[in-house]
């Protein structure tokens, strides 16, 4: 049975070009997204490039059933996934207080629910077939803390301790797990949080670089893996200075961000009056 690679948020962004590096490298596609349509046209562009067995599954992600949907489909399928690239995500921009709750439990469910169950589900089979890779897009986001997108930096932090302990876990047993940990890059993901026009844009990175760098960290055995000096630089600070000023360094920087969103949604910042 050839080797098949899982994909979450295959429709664009570090998901297709993912889908590229790894259909490149010999595998067959599983492309698992929301958007039907957009998968329809990834694996249209894919099969006109590769010659690899794709399939496409269409599947909102923050339902508490998508994995056993998921699950489902590939074993009618017969499908043996080898490697496994929990890279859907979202964000939600703004202040906690005022934010949409629908959407932070829809995300927590995504990044971490979603993706953990995932990994329970095809990990025992890499783990008897003594074979795997397991790759988690997190972001540099982990790091730190996230004044404005709270819930999305908390997050990504577990994804990154997870897969740390993971990794630890299963190393002998010839399944490898690493945590990509990108910053800003150019997708879709700052324009749908209202955030497309941010204050610093020296450091943003394009998809297919990321995809590669993921890609092969993954393959090389390393766990936790950081693209980018300024990404790197940006996850040594809590170790430099306290995490507190940490936090009111991004939290001034995101006020800002904040201040000029371009989607209606920007809000007064909470004073203590108004959050007493």
């Amino acid at each position: 049975m050839k080797k098949t690679a899982l994909v979450t948020g295959a429709a664009g962004g570090i998901g297709l070009e993912f889908c590229n590096v790894c259909a490149l490298n010999g595998y067959n596609l599983l492309l698992i997204d929301i958007n039907f349509q957009s998968l329809e046209i990834a694996k249209s562009s894919l099969e006109s490039l590769y010659s690899v067995d794709i399939k496409i599954f269409s599947q909102d992600l923050s339902d508490p059933e998508a994995t056993n949907s998921i699950c489902s489909f590939i074993d009618r399928e017969h499908i043996e996934v080898e490697l496994l690239f929990n890279n859907a995500g979202f964000g939600n921009f703004g202040y906690f207080a005022q934010s949409s709750w629908a959407k932070d439990k829809a995300m927590l469910q995504v990044h971490m629910v979603t993706a953990t169950e995932l990994m329970k589900r095809i990990l025992p089979g890499m783990v008897e077939r003594k074979v795997g890779y397991i790759l988690n897009n997190a972001s540099v986001a982990a790091f730190v803390p996230g004044p404005l997108m709270s819930t999305y930096h908390a997050s990504k932090a577990y994804l990154l301790n997870f897969s740390q302990a993971l990794a630890n876990e299963v190393r002998a047993n010839g399944v490898h797990v690493a945590v990509l940990c990108p910053g800003m890059t150019r997708t879709n993901f700052a324009k749908s949080n209202g955030n497309e026009n941010p204050n610093i844009k020296f450091n943003i990175a394009d998809a297919k670089s990321v995809a590669e760098f993921g890609y092969e960290g993954l393959m090389s055995g390393k766990v936790v893996l950081i693209p980018g000096f300024w990404n790197k630089l940006s996850a040594f600070l809590p170790r430099l200075l306290s995490r507190n000023r940490v936090a009111n360094m991004v939290g001034n920087i995101q006020r800002k961000n904040h201040a000029k969103r371009i989607d209606g949604k920007a809000a007064e910042p909470i004073s203590l009056e108004k959050a007493s």
